[in-house]
């Protein structure tokens, strides 16, 4: 739910109190200037049930266990998807060797590619782990859905996966231009932009998919 003014949230209660509808409160602040995102967020917080005063719904708290559980979640997303994107890399580097660089043959046992796989090893399980634990805990409580922690760190999700992409495009365009668009690189591109858009992908849906259940 958006915060709103305190005044804002003053004037529906009250308005609420005194048997004006829904529609007419929403007519009235639209009138004002008030957005609709605005009026929504604070009218959504307002359960629609029929009682002689305005019932308020629950509302999404921060807690020191749920901040824990989103940033182990989100950082080992991250911590996963640059890994993978370190060991395709590498991959790539080993089956389609630069001829100018006599060292490539190294990179089947470089340290990159051990600590890579071994990254994933660890960060995988542990991301599914979490992730399976909160989405029950969403399941059993939906107002944790709203949680200030988990919007936060999804939009920068989303923020820092949209920079990605946007460099990615980038980058590809530049050596496009300047006629330098060989296998390899060509390559590197779909993998960052494979897993940046995937990550993008799922969150944003992920996002809409919170605006229609609310």
């Amino acid at each position: 739910m958006a915060s709103a003014s305190p005044e804002l949230e003053h004037f529906v209660r009250e308005a609420l109190m005194r048997g004006h509808n829904r529609q007419q409160v929403n007519e009235a602040l639209l009138a004002a200037g008030w957005s609709d995102q605005q009026i929504r967020g604070v009218l959504d917080g307002w359960a629609q049930v029929d009682f002689a005063l305005p019932v308020p719904r629950p509302r999404a708290s921060l807690s020191a266990r749920e901040a824990f559980l989103y940033l182990v979640l989100f950082s080992t997303l991250y911590f996963f998807a640059w890994n993978l994107g370190s060991l395709l890399f590498q991959l790539i580097e080993y089956a389609l060797p630069d001829p100018a660089d006599a060292d490539w043959k190294l990179l089947r046992l470089s340290g990159g590619i051990r600590w890579a796989i071994s990254a994933l090893v660890i960060a995988f399980p542990v991301f599914v782990f979490v992730a399976r634990h909160v989405s029950r805990d969403v399941e059993r409580n939906p107002i944790k859905r709203l949680s200030p922690v988990r919007r936060w760190l999804t939009y920068l999700t989303l923020f820092v996966a949209a920079t990605v992409l946007i460099g990615d495009l980038t980058a590809l365009v530049f050596n496009l231009l300047g006629g330098d668009l060989s296998l390899r690189f060509v390559l590197k591109v779909l993998v960052v932009g494979a897993i940046a858009g995937t990550v993008f992908g799922y969150y944003l849906w992920d996002l809409r998919q919170e605006e229609v259940d609310a």
